[in-house]
């Protein structure tokens, strides 16, 4: 080896060291420890050097994953010196990761495509994540593109590259949370389940395996990957492995393992430990894509395996457990048979049944517990079917109340305990169901009476069963009277069970009867805690006394102490599942020890308050009922009024649309008035055009001259025409008139508006506009009469060339001719005059239309906005008032709680959030009254 070395070292020919490297590679797997000690160095040295020679790096590499691997020495090794081999192969890791860029070289060396230099550098990277996880882990996440150059493995054609990158990436990805997304993210999950797929799903080979073992260390814990799965819409695609035919029978143990991990993968979604909110959507998507319909046709199909069945049954718990929908789904699945049955009975028949395998037992309770869990539906279906009117008389089907009594009964003390627990998940929570559940009656032999189920639990309690039957029954009776004074009656009632009680916790026994000690001492508590003093007999003082004289109070809270500090209570209380080793460990069930926590401290302080505390203590509670009766009448009355107060708002909004679409009208109007303005513009000017044109005729009559008798008629119709104008002016003016009137009466308008603009409504803006468009307005007809007064000087002009035309008559065939052509235009003129006028007035009448609607829309809408003034001031001054009075409430219950404090009893400060709640709404009430 030490020849091998120094040639390795100082050859200068390639070939040489060629040869060197492969008899290193020959006698490193016999001669490990002297390979590795003296030739490592070299070996890093050649794949520095020699990069371009594939074959030497290729045999460098090789030699180094026969030193550090431990996969050979395995399976040669015997047991004794396993041990050795784990730390030989960790030291030789040791050396060659103490300088990190032997790893970065390494990663550089993997990218080569050559099978030859790629497959040994993939083992070997395999072999150093082995042996020092964390310590390669970091090294490869802070070299640049590190995990991603490993994940294009994947996309490699030959398999064997791509299977081994598959174990590859399992070790870079196991605890650690930041590679785990970058591997995500760099699209794990596609390639994997495109893999997945094209080997034949659940009945593909090892590969299939691989990929699921790497896709549990991607998701487990991992709330980014897992939001990253649902919303990449991959549990769609998990569908498909769960497809199973009619024959089931024959499944290799490679299928069996297979969808062990599916239906583990599919768990890790939906886990109770991961955030709710998490947990919630990948059930809904579960339901929405099929997946829960196909995993509970598995759960009825006949020939599937045991473990995958239980494992099944765990996992559609899992995927049901607190959500509504998928838990309505499940109660409506029924098994294939004839007559069908409801899969829950059918479940429920393999939990009550002794020859059913535990795993299973246990399975199908974790699953009626997560049916049950948040469904007070579910519950209530349940509790139904114990009830008297609901049994059916013909006894043709068995209902899931009846199984649960059968096993509650029954010889067999698992069956027990399972049963009693079931029936405590259906009253977890709900105290109406506690209190039906009192009606039920059991026949227990033909001719006598019945007794109800609380009797008959409480009978057999006292009969000396098997402790696990009896560790079941008083987890029940714990749960039923909890919160349920009605309960605690009924249980009171019998005269035979405070004695029975009291007796056994007064008892000195072995360390088994300890636990149904400390229950009992919990049962009686919870009957003094939850006690409403209905039966004289057993009032909450006498039941103190009793205590104390009997068991002793330091003894009785040591007895209940011993519940909590039990091996298999801090075992259930880790996860809802219940996952036990043997059937002798099954004792307590998850919920339960919620409730034994929340409870051992109330029971604990009850036994040791006076009579007189007790007292107080119902009064002060009776007060507070009353004081929040009052608080919750006051909050509805101030929900009322801010309903009333968005209804307002809603009005003020629609009034504050309907103005502005009134302002838009305005506008428009205001568009077209300007229209109407340039037409006007057109007009004057074309008119100015003609009286040039006259003039200029005049001139050229006056040249030619003209008949007296023609011009004679001319001056008649010249003061026709006169009449004419003058009646059109005296029209003119009747319609300036009437404009001045609606000016002021705009004005008067306006000055009534400005004083509502300091509301704040305000907006009414566009009648200002208007006053605008009504002076310039009366700028125009300004304008018009100073043209009627330019037509009168023209008038005038025209009697003077009359006057002047009398000495200079002259030939009266062109006079006549003249005087005709005259007359037509100065009619065409007149009548141009005319019809402009007109449309004037038309325009007048139009304007003071709008004006007057535009005034009546203002008036309504003033009317409209004082009698929203006057409902909020009104709505503002009652709830002024009931903030008053609400004050004076909450002095008062401090006051209480201050009293409640002093006397030891301890008080919950819910009200805080409401008292807070009233003092945000009295702030928003100070800033209106600012405002």
């Amino acid at each position: 080896i030490q020849k091998l070395c120094d040639r390795v070292a100082s050859s200068t020919l390639l070939d040489d060291r060629r040869d060197a490297v492969r008899a290193l590679k020959s006698l490193s797997k016999k001669y490990r420890l002297e390979v590795g000690i003296q030739a490592m160095e070299h070996l890093i040295h050649v794949l520095q050097t020699d990069r371009s020679d594939s074959e030497i790096i290729g045999y460098a590499l090789d030699t180094l994953y026969n030193v550090i691997s431990n996969d050979l020495e395995e399976e040669e090794q015997e047991e004794n010196s396993a041990k050795q081999v784990d730390d030989l192969g960790s030291q030789f890791t040791e050396i060659f990761i103490k300088q990190p860029e032997n790893v970065t070289l390494l990663l550089t060396l993997v990218e080569e495509f050559d099978f030859h230099v790629r497959w040994p550098g993939v083992k070997l990277l395999t072999s150093l994540l082995k042996q020092q996880g964390p310590q390669v882990q970091q090294i490869i996440l802070v070299s640049p593109m590190g995990v991603s150059r490993l994940m294009d493995l994947l996309a490699d054609s030959r398999e064997v590259i791509r299977n081994d990158g598959v174990l590859l990436l399992q070790q870079l990805t196991k605890s650690n949370a930041a590679i785990q997304k970058i591997v995500a993210f760099e699209n794990a999950f596609e390639r994997l389940l495109d893999i997945i797929t094209e080997e034949g799903n659940s009945d593909g080979g090892i590969v299939v395996e691989d990929c699921l073992l790497l896709l549990q260390n991607l998701l487990k814990n991992n709330n980014s990957n897992q939001n990253f799965f649902k919303e990449g819409s991959y549990i769609q695609r998990m569908k498909p492995w769960f497809e199973v035919g009619d024959d089931n029978c024959g499944w290799s143990a490679q299928k069996v393992t297979n969808l062990h991990l599916m239906l583990q993968l599919v768990r890790v979604l939906v886990s109770p430990t991961n955030p709710p909110g998490a947990t919630s959507s990948c059930q809904k998507a579960m339901f929405h894509c099929g997946l829960l319909q196909q995993l509970c046709t598995i759960l009825m199909a006949t020939g599937v395996p045991a473990d995958i069945l239980t494992e099944t049954i765990n996992t559609v718990s899992e995927v049901i457990r607190g959500c509504q929908t998928n838990q309505d789904y499940f109660a409506s699945v029924n098994a294939p048979s004839n007559p069908p049955r409801p899969a829950i009975v059918v479940l429920l028949m393999s939990m009550v049944n002794e020859r059913q395998p535990f795993v299973l037992r246990c399975a199908v309770l974790y699953c009626f517990q997560c049916f049950l869990y948040k469904n007070q539906k579910g519950q209530g279906e349940i509790v139904s079917t114990l009830l008297p009117s609901t049994i059916d008389a013909t006894g043709n089907s068995v209902s899931a109340g009846q199984l649960l009594c059968g096993g509650l009964f029954s010889t067999d003390s698992l069956s027990n305990w399972c049963a009693a627990v079931a029936l405590a998940h259906a009253l977890q929570e709900n105290a109406t169901l506690k209190e039906q559940l009192l009606r039920v009656q059991l026949a227990t032999s033909i001719g006598n009476p019945p007794v109800s189920l609380l009797q008959q639990c409480t009978n057999i309690l006292s009969q000396g069963s098997k402790v696990q039957t009896r560790v079941g029954l008083l987890m029940l009776l714990c749960t039923w009277l909890s919160n349920c004074s009605i309960a605690v009656t009924h249980f009171l009632h019998n005269p035979a069970n405070v004695p029975f009680l009291t007796g056994q916790i007064a008892e000195n026994l072995g360390e088994e009867e300890q636990l149904v000690q400390g229950l009992c001492a919990l049962l009686l508590g919870i009957s003094i805690y939850y006690n409403d003093n209905s039966l004289e007999n057993y009032r909450k003082e006498k039941l103190k006394q009793l205590i104390e004289k009997r068991i002793g109070r330091e003894n009785f809270i040591e007895k209940l102490g011993f519940i909590s500090k039990h091996e298999l209570y801090s075992r259930a209380a880790q996860k809802p599942q219940p996952s036990f080793s043997s059937p002798d460990h099954m004792m307590f069930d998850h919920e339960f020890t919620k409730l034994v926590k929340e409870l051992e401290g109330v029971i604990s302080k009850a036994i040791y308050k006076s009579s007189e505390e007790d007292k107080k203590e119902e009064e002060v509670k009776k007060t507070l009922e009353q004081h929040d009766n009052i608080v919750t009448h006051y909050k509805k009355v101030i929900r009322e009024q801010d309903q009333e107060l968005e209804e307002l708002k809603q009005r003020i909004n629609t009034l504050t649309s309907q103005n502005e679409q009134l302002q838009a009208t305005v506008t428009q109007q205001v568009s077209q008035i300007q229209q109407h303005k340039d037409q006007y513009n057109l007009l004057k000017v074309q008119l100015g055009k003609d009286t040039q044109h006259h003039n200029a005729h005049g001139d050229t009559f006056q040249m030619n001259g003209i008949q007296t008798e023609e011009v004679s008629k001319l001056k008649e119709e010249l003061e026709e025409w006169k009449n004419k104008h003058e009646l059109l002016q005296g029209q003119l003016k009747e319609k300036d008139s009437v404009i001045e009137k609606l000016n002021s009466s705009q004005l008067e308008m306006g000055t009534t508006e400005q004083s509502s603009q300091t509301s704040k409504f305000g907006g009414l803006e566009h009648n200002n506009e208007l006053q605008k468009e009504l002076e310039m307005l009366r700028s125009q007809m300004q304008l018009q009469s100073a043209e009627i007064s330019k037509l009168q000087m023209e008038n005038q002009k025209l009697q003077v060339m009359n006057t002047t035309a009398d000495p200079m008559l002259g030939d009266s065939g062109a006079a006549a001719a003249a005087s005709s052509e005259l007359q037509g235009r100065l009619e065409q003129e007149i009548k141009e005059l005319k019809s402009e006028v007109k449309a004037l007035s038309e325009e007048k009448e139009s304007l003071k239309q709008h004006l007057d609607s535009s005034s009546s829309t203002v008036a309504i809408l003033q009317d409209e906005k004082s009698k929203l003034q006057r409902e909020v001031a009104e709505s503002k001054k009652e709830q002024d008032d009931l903030l008053v009075l609400l004050a004076d409430q909450d002095q008062k219950i401090s006051a209480l709680k201050i009293k409640l404090k002093d006397l030891g009893v301890p008080v919950e400060d819910e009200d805080d959030t409401e008292s807070g709640d009233q003092g945000d709404e009295d702030e928003d009430g100070d800033e209106e009254e600012q405002d």
